[in-house]
């Protein structure tokens, strides 16, 4: 009998261990430029299930993007980080990450290329339900979010986070087809106040479905833990406005992805 119980416990715990999240990197081409991605799952779950895009801050595809796609996993997404400068680059002096991510945005026709690549290389993933797809990104990865869905993307939603807030044009917000969570720091000095308001009255006279959640006190960079050691008083971690806004995209995902 005591034989027998063991071997149930060492079944059990061996199924147990088993079911983790898995990751792996991979490659994929634009134009001629080789990027390379990161993939995570949970291989507890068996057949498809929601897909979410990641998209890194201006840093390049380092281990906070990751970290976030980890985290969807145990969700039960499929999350694929894009690695938008190509050859998995990652920089730490913000000179240089801005040379980087300026030279993203000045072609915006590429910008966009890049990111609906990285889209694509998700759908094509066999855990991947390609019928419900989402979106979310932080700081500059955010406005790439926000550009892939002014494409007309086939996205259920997008969330960001302390993001940029390219204004689209008529037709772009026309082309929306995601339900859009802005989450915004309510002291962040980086984006202007005109910027947000060119950004809402575009989307509303499209009549886009978005909720935009400013969080009181927070500043640029807040679900960044360690983003205070940079030295810059415009950049500080609010755990509060950090785990309300995960929140809130769980909230949005469980609605528009039946997570």
């Amino acid at each position: 009998m005591r034989r027998l119980i063991s071997l149930f416990l060492i079944l059990c715990v061996g199924s147990i261990a088993s079911a983790e999240v898995r990751s792996k990197k991979l490659t994929y081409k634009v134009a001629d430029k080789e990027h390379v991605g990161y993939l995570a799952w949970d291989d507890a779950q068996t057949g498809p299930r929601p897909g979410v895009l990641v998209v890194h801050e201006w840093w390049g595809l380092n281990d906070y993007a990751r970290g976030r796609a980890d985290q969807l996993a145990k969700l039960g997404y499929v999350a694929f980080c894009a690695d938008m400068y190509g050859d998995g680059k990652v920089v730490e002096h913000p000179d240089d990450a801005a040379k980087m991510a300026g030279e993203v945005r000045s072609n915006v026709d590429r910008w966009q290329k890049t990111t609906v690549a990285a889209l694509d290389m998700l759908k094509t993933q066999q855990q991947c339900d390609k019928s419900k797809l989402a979106a979310i990104g932080y700081c500059f990865g955010g406005s790439t979010c926000l550009k892939l869905a002014y494409t007309g993307a086939d996205l259920k939603a997008v969330a960001t986070f302390h993001a940029a807030l390219p204004t689209p044009t008529e037709a772009e917000a026309q082309r929306i087809k995601a339900t859009i969570l802005v989450n915004h720091g309510g002291d962040d000095k980086y984006i202007p106040e005109d910027a947000i308001k060119a950004f809402k009255s575009r989307l509303d006279a499209a009549k886009v479905n978005y909720e935009f959640i400013s969080y009181s006190g927070a500043v640029h960079s807040f679900t960044v833990a360690g983003v205070d050691k940079r030295g810059n008083p415009g950049m500080k971690y609010d755990k509060e406005a950090d785990e309300k806004s995960w929140e809130a995209m769980k909230e949005l995902f469980a609605a528009k992805l039946g997570k």
